[in-house]
Formats: structure tokens, C-alpha cells, sequence
């Protein structure tokens, strides 16, 4: 066995041997694998599993969405207890038919601005609730802490490699679960930037441009994923964030407070994913009897618009400005994300 075996088998192995009670964390580990496993969300990709966000028709067919009462659980993996978040923004001259892309500077612009202002915010300390146990017989409870924050972001202008996939929505244009890993990775490289459990990288790619992880297509079943590869001996949390096509990834009639649909689109999306990434990065910490992840419960749920005249139900403070010391404000319409304490889906956490 291979020291990285040996590394990896610890993230789901404490000390069995000590106690009963250990052995019944082994066996519960496994069983709660098996959930995921077979859950709806979870899709089997070149030899590792992603967590999907289906679109929004996808998600009305989907058996349990909507029963956000059904608490998430434990499942002994680990959490992010912060969040340090890295945006790569892949717009090369063209796709892989030679037809232009489109990744506009606003629409990433309120990518940005979203990943900088998540932590310290509503949506983040809901996630303080969610905690990991690690140490074996004498083990340490360690929660999410609200904290970390954007690091960074890459414009990548590449080629995108040959077609690796079959999307029916984007025929010619698609990428596979191990391109996007590969890009992530050689932008990690490139720019020095760390890797391991409190690192998040989201991949943004052009509007025309699909992926598939397996046989699940962005467009038809999917807006987005997370999942995580191994750097080494270190894990590489990623999302993948296909354009969002409000057509498809929106529910219809939402407000756009950045007046940009696609750009607001796509903020209520990655919020999705990173708040997922956050409490299940490894796909084995936090999730309910059905696979249903803390995002899952509250996918296109938006609750009550109380922001910008009806436009947001998030007003995020930025700054004051140096002359007239008023305070900036940004606005986000984000989904709600799920609240074990209250049983239900929140816009502000406990």
C-alpha cells in the first residue's frame, strides 16, 4: 500500500481498533458513503464522484426537493472551517467550432464581487452550525467559522482542449470532468496558488461551452457541481460553473440586481456550490438520508426580496467611502441555504 493509499484511508478511518464505539464509526462511515453514492445528486465521473446542481426543470422532477424539514447529518468527513476562494475565468478567442466565446468582464465582475463578500455575511454564518469531529477516542470538534475570503482570480485565454464530451445543448463544445480538472490544476501551478481542505477553486467557462461529468450534461442536468481530485497528498476543492443560462439556470421571473441576468445567474449558483463545498467538500460530511446537501434542500429557493426596492434578498456592506462617508452596498438575489437549527430554509443563519 501506497503512502497517499495510507493518507487517504485516514480521512475515513479513525481508530477502530480502541473501542466498539470506534467500529460503529467505520461501519457508519461506509453505510453513509453508500448513501451518496447512491443519491440522485451524486454522478459517478471518470473514476470519482461530483455533487450536481440540477437546472431548474431537472430539480421539479427530482423526488424530495423541497422537503427542507429532513435534517442534514454527520457523516465524519471533513468541513472547510474557512473558505479561501480562488475564480478562474477560461475565455479563450473561441470554442472548440470556432464560434466566439462570450465571458464578459461585468459577468465576471459580479463573480468576483460575490466570492469577496460571502464571508462575514448571511449566507457563511449559517454554515457555523456544521462542524467536523477528527482525533479518533479523544476527538476535537471543530466548526465553520465564518471566516477566510476571495484570495484571487485568473483569466485564462488558452485554447480549450478538444471537444471531450457529448452535450446535446452545445454540440462540439464540451468539456469532461478530467479537462477541467487538468485546467484547474495548470492555472494552481502557474500562479503558486495553495491547495487542501480550505481552498476552493470555481472554474468559469464561456457561454456555448457544456461539460459532462459521466454521462450528466451541464444544461440538461446540471448548472454547476463540486467535487474534489488530490494535488499530491492534498485535496483540490473545485466547482465547476458553466455559463449560467438564466433560461436554464434561473428560475423565471427572479430579478436581477446587478442587472445582468446571466452574471446574477451565475452569483446565486456559485453561492450554491461554495456553500455546499464548504460543508461537504469531500462529499462525506454533511448531507441528509437522500444525499440532499445543505443546497439541495433549498435549490431555487429564494424567499422574500426585502433589498433594492424588491430586486435582492441579500444587501451585503462594502465600504465607506473616503469623502462622503456613506456606506456602499452590494446586492445579490442568492437561493436560501438550509438551517438544521430552525428547520428550514434561511436567508441569515443562527
Amino acid at each position: 500500500m501506497s503512502n497517499l493509499t495510507r493518507k487517504r484511508m485516514k480521512r475515513y478511518v479513525t481508530v477502530a481498533v480502541l473501542t466498539t464505539a470506534g467500529l460503529l464509526l467505520v461501519h457508519g462511515n461506509a453505510a453513509a458513503q453508500k448513501e451518496q453514492e447512491e443519491s440522485t445528486y451524486t454522478v459517478m465521473s471518470e473514476g470519482h464522484n461530483v455533487h450536481i446542481f440540477p437546472t431548474v426543470s431537472k430539480a421539479t422532477e427530482l423526488a424530495g426537493v423541497g422537503m427542507a424539514p429532513i435534517p442534514l447529518t454527520y457523516h465524519g468527513g471533513p468541513v472547510m472551517t474557512k473558505a479561501n476562494t480562488y475564480a478562474i475565468f477560461w475565455a479563450p478567442a473561441t470554442l472548440q467550432t470556432g464560434a466566439a466565446t462570450s465571458l464578459p468582464t461585468h459577468y465576471q465582475n459580479v463573480q468576483t464581487a460575490l466570492l469577496s463578500l460571502y464571508p462575514g455575511h448571511g449566507i457563511d454564518n449559517n454554515n457555523t452550525q456544521y462542524y467536523m469531529t477528527s482525533g479518533g477516542l479523544f476527538h476535537f470538534t471543530s466548526y465553520v467559522q465564518n471566516a477566510g475570503g476571495f484570495v484571487a482570480s485568473y483569466v485564462d485565454t488558452s485554447p480549450y482542449p478538444a471537444s471531450g464530451c457529448t452535450d446535446a445543448r452545445t454540440p462540439g463544445n464540451c468539456l469532461s470532468d478530467a479537462e477541467i480538472q487538468a485546467e484547474i490544476q495548470k492555472v494552481i501551478t502557474l500562479k503558486g496558488w495553495p491547495v487542501g481542505i480550505n481552498n476552493m477553486f470555481l472554474l468559469y467557462t464561456s457561454s456555448g461551452e457544456g461539460s459532462c461529468a459521466g454521462a450528466s450534461c451541464a444544461y440538461i442536468e446540471y448548472c454547476a457541481y463540486h467535487s474534489y481530485f488530490f494535488s499530491g497528498s492534498s485535496p483540490v476543492i473545485y466547482g465547476n460553473e458553466p455559463y449560467a443560462d438564466p433560461n436554464i439556470c434561473q428560475v423565471s421571473g427572479t430579478p436581477s440586481p446587478n442587472g445582468d441576468p446571466a452574471g446574477d445567474a451565475a452569483a446565486t449558483v456559485a453561492s450554491h456550490e461554495l456553500t455546499e463545498a464548504i460543508t461537504d467538500p469531500e462529499l462525506n460530511a454533511w448531507y441528509d438520508g437522500s444525499g440532499e446537501e445543505i443546497g439541495d434542500k433549498c435549490a431555487w429557493n429564494y424567499g422574500a426580496n426585502t433589498w433594492d426596492s424588491g430586486k435582492a434578498n441579500q444587501s451585503w456592506w462594502v465600504s465607506f467611502t473616503p469623502i462622503i462617508f456613506f456606506p456602499q452596498i452590494a446586492y445579490f438575489e442568492l437561493q436560501q441555504e438550509y438551517d438544521n437549527h430552525a428547520g428550514s430554509c434561511v436567508q441569515l443563519g443562527p
